[in-house]
């Protein structure tokens, strides 16, 4: 059962409130996880019509074949929904970064391939790319309960653009939206952003309102204790999330390289391990606002280490000048084991060490089981990030885990308090009867 779940529906608000999504400044936690201020896939009246659905189906591929199909998996509810409701759907996507020229090792095609076999139904591929044609779009027919899926959005300049002609003829392809892609809604992209707002009604599908749920009540309302757990290489790319947790959690556990900074602030050695010089500053001040909530390793596995040996392990103020810190010591482990074990809130994002090589792995699988105890003891267990999800599946417990966040880069921008132009979208007021794209009513 979802710990998070929602009672009966209430009236929608039309105006959103000032610091929502959609409004000026920065994102409202609060407002972006209230359902009832978004048009919800469910509430539309799809009989008969096509439904243009943003799908987060970046899945990676192995020689043309998706090699994990997680993302896939995740969008089905969306899917199932609007086929049930009588709806022809046609999914939008992106997959990889190719630059706005057509790449055939980027082609959606295997995605296309593989979502027919998860369904168990027929699913159509349009190898053409959406262009800046709206005739194309206006066209293409798509019978009810069939799926068609176009080909990369990124093969075209105008989707990272937020082109307005692009997003015009991407728009073509529906009669309705829906966005459920949370994973490109930190994206200012036309088919998150431009062309959601060309339809009167820009609904929110089932996995971008869960993961704003889910998301939104740790930082809003969480069961207390609650304990983020943040790893990764750079404190650069998680400075706001960090500041964020360290102002709504009760601790906040740190690992993986980003670690190392924080030990120059505090004058201990680092040896040849990944430091931030430019970031020392913000390290400082972040442990001199809170010493008693930010939690550092106090050992550490190092490099380098023979092959044949497990790596050693030094204590945070004795790693050798040649050495470079690669995972969480043992001590550091049973720590964070322990502080996840009392906690009715964890977030988990971020790798603990190197995790693809199994002898600096151990911090992390240590983290990945502590998460899951914690699952079984009903506590709020979010993880998000494509190292942290691997670790807990690689761990065999990622099936124990109250959420999974499919959203990398989202999830990091939403949890640090930034816009999701993919939300903001979805809360704008109907189109106005002059035609053209719907306004933001001013505050």
């Amino acid at each position: 059962m979802d710990p998070l779940a929602e009672g009966p529906s209430r009236p929608r608000a039309r105006r959103p409130p000032k610091g929502a999504p959609g409004s000026a400044g920065r994102i409202s936690f609060g407002a972006a996880v209230e359902p009832q201020r978004r048009q919800r896939l469910a509430d539309l009246d799809l009989r008969g019509k096509r439904l243009l659905l943003r799908a987060d189906l970046n899945a990676p591929l192995d020689h043309g074949v998706v090699a994990d199909d997680f993302r896939l998996r995740a969008a089905l509810p969306a899917i199932r929904t609007a086929r049930e409701a009588g709806a022809g759907v046609v999914l939008a996507t992106h997959l990889g970064r190719p630059r706005g020229v057509p790449d055939p090792a980027l082609s959606v095609r295997p995605v296309a391939e593989r979502l027919g076999e998860l369904l168990d139904a027929p699913v159509r591929f349009r190898p053409r790319p959406v262009g800046a044609d709206e005739t194309e779009g206006r066209r293409t027919e798509v019978a009810p309960g069939e799926v068609l899926v176009l080909e990369n959005l990124r093969f075209h300049p105008g989707e990272t653009a937020n082109d307005p002609r692009f997003a015009a003829a991407l728009a073509a392809f529906g009669d309705e939206y829906a966005n459920d892609a949370f994973g490109a809604a930190h994206r200012r992209h036309a088919s998150v952003d431009a062309c959601a707002r060309r339809f009167p009604r820009a609904a929110a599908g089932p996995l971008l309102e869960r993961e704003l749920r889910w998301l939104g009540r740790a930082l809003t309302a969480p069961r207390r204790p609650f304990v983020a757990v943040l790893g990764g290489a750079k404190i650069s790319d998680k400075l706001g999330v960090v500041e964020s947790l360290l102002a709504r959690a009760d601790r906040v556990l740190v690992g993986g390289a980003m670690a190392y900074t924080f030990f120059a602030a505090r004058g201990l050695p680092t040896g040849r391990s990944l430091v931030e010089p430019d970031r020392r500053p913000d390290a400082e001040r972040l442990l001199r606002r809170h010493p008693d909530r930010l939690a550092l390793p106090e050992d550490q596995r190092a490099a380098p280490a023979d092959a044949a040996d497990p790596p050693p392990v030094f204590p945070a103020d004795g790693l050798p000048e040649d050495r470079a810190g690669f995972d969480l010591g043992p001590a550091t482990a049973a720590r964070y084991a322990a502080e996840i074990a009392g906690a009715a809130t964890v977030l988990w994002n971020g790798p603990m060490g190197l995790a693809e090589d199994p002898r600096f792995a151990l911090g992390t699988n240590a983290v990945a089981a502590a998460v899951a105890d914690a699952a079984d003891r009903g506590a709020v267990t979010i993880v998000g990030g494509g190292d942290s999800l691997l670790a807990v599946r690689r761990a065999g417990v990622a099936h124990r885990i109250g959420h999974l966040s499919t959203g990398g880069g989202a999830s990091l921008a939403f949890l640090a308090g930034e816009p999701l132009p993919g939300v903001e979208a979805l809360t704008w007021l109907p189109m106005a009867a002059s035609g053209g794209e719907r306004k933001p009513e001013p505050s």
